[in-house]
């Protein structure tokens, strides 16, 4: 009876070991999530080390730019009506008025620097800037002219990081050149007095400067007049064009790239005048998919603000983003979201794989394997950021299923075996390395890996008897 109950429990137990093996292979699978948690964690770390390179580099070169101006201001008197006594209070306010025709033209040359291992794309461009002024329309505004402050009447430009300037900023205006310098009064931007006497002082004007300005990453310009064309052209070969419309005309080859803009007032969100701060210059940078990814809690990364302000004028900027094209940080974070896919098939061929072969593999084993599959991120991270992130793949590739492919051989003792695991790898691993290139059809491809894998699995476990 003894017997007869012994060797119930033993089949019983030869038909489900299987089963419970895999149970615990697949348990061990998720667990190899929390060291990838780690991986994550030193992936951002060190994309945050670059970020804080680039600004510690920017902060002795020059930030991000955006070009915006020139705006004539004109401050007025206007009654105020919350005053109900017998003699009204006047309150001083300012009127602001956007150029008719604004051409600007930018010749715009990268310089890449380094700080240790880390690489920040600088620039410097020469921005020549041309354009005029209409008859300013007071009365848009209900601006009585007795009621305007001719002699303060003043010119606005602005840059987003004026440390960028490398010379004085000088605008020829009709006949004269003024000197632009720094607001007084906690304002942002430069200004210069007009010494306006009359509305035809300020009417029928023409404006024309150069800049020859600094910066890093991004150049943007704000299209301020009614009729804005903007042209650029440089000598780098990897231009993300950006911001609020896109070039009408590009051409980007070996030797360097052109683009030109053209925006009309009917296209932006804010008029060609208003008073006070309706519509303010607080700079708004959209984050580049190159250099300013999301980050981990999903929130934008911008070079002022994560949303433009609102009633902001630069929210309408367009311009270029000169990005170093290969973001190892960035694409092995997406490197990761395939982890548990490869760790999980790896699994599976390896379990297949002993139970064709009638070997039995110790679960250690097979959490030796699941690390050296972890262990291939941080190659990858590491190496990288040398190399670049196509030759890091493939090193670490290489690594990871010569070693695993060692340690299998010297269990199973099977070259065919193990020639089929490395086999399984390479697969996964190209298979992997196909969708990281062809973004827009991802999804697709990766349906289509999943059930061809679902598909040999089910083929395969047709050996496997209850």
């Amino acid at each position: 009876m003894e017997t007869t109950l012994q060797e119930t429990v033993k089949t019983a137990w030869q038909k489900s070991k299987w089963i419970v093996k895999g149970c615990i292979i697949g348990v061990l699978a998720l667990l190899m999530m929390i060291p990838m948690l780690y991986v994550k964690s030193l992936i951002f770390e060190r994309e945050e080390r670059q970020k804080e390179a680039a600004r510690e580099i920017a902060a002795k070169w020059a930030g991000k730019q955006n070009i915006s101006g020139p705006v004539i201001g004109v401050p007025f008197w206007r009654k105020d009506n919350t005053d109900t006594g017998a003699k009204q209070s006047m309150t001083r306010h300012i009127a602001y008025f956007l150029p008719d025709k604004l051409q600007m033209n930018a010749v715009v040359s990268p310089k890449e620097k380094s700080r240790g291992i880390f690489k920040v794309m600088l620039y410097q461009a020469k921005v020549t800037i041309d354009g005029s002024f209409g008859m300013l329309p007071f009365d848009k505004l209900n601006i009585a002219p007795e009621s305007i402050i001719w002699n303060e009447a003043f010119v606005l430009f602005n840059v987003a990081d004026s440390k960028g300037l490398n010379d004085q900023l000088n605008l020829k205006w009709k006949d004269s050149l003024i000197e632009l310098s720094p607001a007084d009064d906690g304002e942002t931007g430069m200004r210069a007095l007009l010494k306006a006497n009359s509305a035809a002082d300020l009417s029928g004007i023409h404006f024309s400067t150069t800049i020859d300005l600094n910066g890093a990453e991004q150049l943007f310009f704000t299209p301020l007049g009614k009729t804005t064309t903007v042209n650029m052209q440089s000598s780098w070969q990897h231009p993300s064009f950006s911001g609020n419309i896109l070039p009408q005309t590009t051409d980007i080859k070996d030797s360097g790239f052109t683009a030109s803009w053209k925006s009309m007032a009917h296209k932006r969100s804010f008029p060609q005048q208003w008073v006070d701060n309706a519509y303010r210059f607080d700079y708004y940078f959209p984050p580049s998919t190159e250099m300013d990814p999301p980050r981990a809690d999903g929130s934008i990364r911008s070079g002022t603000s994560t949303s433009p302000f609102a009633g902001s004028v630069t929210s309408a900027a367009f311009g270029v983003d000169l990005f170093i094209p290969v973001n190892g940080y960035q694409k092995t974070l997406r490197t990761i979201k395939y982890a548990l896919l490869c760790i999980l098939l790896t699994f599976a061929a390896f379990f297949l794989i002993e139970t064709a072969h009638k070997k039995s593999v110790h679960p250690f084993q097979y959490g030796l394997v699941g690390l050296a599959l972890i262990l291939f991120y941080t190659l990858l991270l590491s190496i990288s950021e040398y190399t670049g992130f196509n030759t890091a793949y493939m090193i670490a590739s290489v690594a990871t299923i010569g070693l695993i492919a060692w340690f299998v051989k010297s269990i199973l003792q099977s070259g065919r075996a193990t020639s089929l695991l490395a086999v399984v790898l390479v697969l996964v691993y190209s298979y992997v390395f196909s969708l990281l290139q062809l973004q827009d059809y991802s999804l697709l491809l990766g349906s289509i890996g999943l059930f061809l894998t679902l598909a040999v699995v089910m083929y395969f476990s047709k050996k496997l008897q209850w």
